[in-house]
């Protein structure tokens, strides 16, 4: 079965242009087919605030009000999407800029029944396959925007990293896919405060163990409950790493970083 990288980069890297740079390019030198997903949180945070737009999180969640909504899609749909597009087309990656909206190719629904209100935020209800087979088939890189609408074209924030393992998912039965987490530290940490301290592999056993611990806690276990979802659904393996580790996939050679797996 041929291989399907979906890469979502987040954390520092994508608000710093150096790192960003070297980032796409090893990205475009990941050999096959390819998705990328993207976040920009920060980028969205420094525009509300110069728009005069309060910015409010709950547990690391934004909140999304109407004039919050037109920031993050301003930007994630805009300024970060169409500068990774065109810095991709520049190193050589054939990318096309998307959000769930474009082609109707992820469906959502705004969130409801949770303790807080986080306004127009999305949870995807359906990925369209078909039409991503039909872009990575036509050799076209698709790069996605943390945005998608619902049936009555209503826009919506939709998590990125949940982005990125709903399609690694939809995706599963056509490809060997390899979901890929990219910011800015080596893994999951046993130490925070040591970025030596990766943890080469985690099972679904320890990864309970890890949070009863409070070794895993805070972002990283919407993230690692993603990444365990996406592996019960028929994903072939998830990393979570450094996104210079990527030079080692472009080289053939397995990534470095965190693996997950269920056993």
């Amino acid at each position: 079965m041929e291989r399907l990288f979906v890469v979502k980069i987040g954390g520092n890297v994508i608000d710093d242009a150096e790192a960003t740079g070297r980032f796409l390019a090893l990205f475009a030198g990941l050999p096959g087919r390819k998705i990328l997903v993207h976040g920009g949180g920060k980028v969205a945070t420094q525009m509300a605030a110069r728009l005069g737009v309060q910015t409010q999180m709950v547990e690391g969640r934004r909140i999304t009000d109407a004039a919050m909504l037109e920031v993050v899609t301003m930007v994630y749909g805009g300024l970060v999407n169409k500068t990774l597009v065109a810095r991709l087309q520049a190193n050589g990656c054939n990318a096309v800029g998307l959000t769930g909206a474009d082609a109707g190719s992820i469906l959502a629904r705004k969130r409801e029944g949770w303790a807080v209100d986080y306004g127009y935020a999305g949870d995807i209800v359906r990925v369209n396959a078909e039409v991503l087979q039909r872009l990575l088939e036509g050799q076209f890189v698709p790069v996605f925007a943390p945005l998608t609408a619902d049936a009555a074209g209503q826009l919506l924030n939709t998590n990125a990293d949940t982005m990125a393992a709903e399609l690694a998912l939809a995706l599963a039965s056509a490809y060997r896919v390899s979901l890929v987490y990219c910011f800015e530290k080596k893994g999951v940490l046993a130490d925070p405060a040591d970025d030596n301290s990766a943890i080469p592999h985690i099972s679904f056993e320890q990864y309970g163990s890890l949070k009863a611990e409070g070794v895993v806690s805070k972002g990283m276990i919407p993230k690692l409950d993603n990444a365990f979802a996406a592996l019960r659904g028929g994903v072939a393996e998830v990393f979570i790493c450094q996104a210079e580790a990527l030079r080692s996939l472009a080289d053939g050679h397995d990534l470095s970083g965190t693996r997950l797996t269920f056993a």
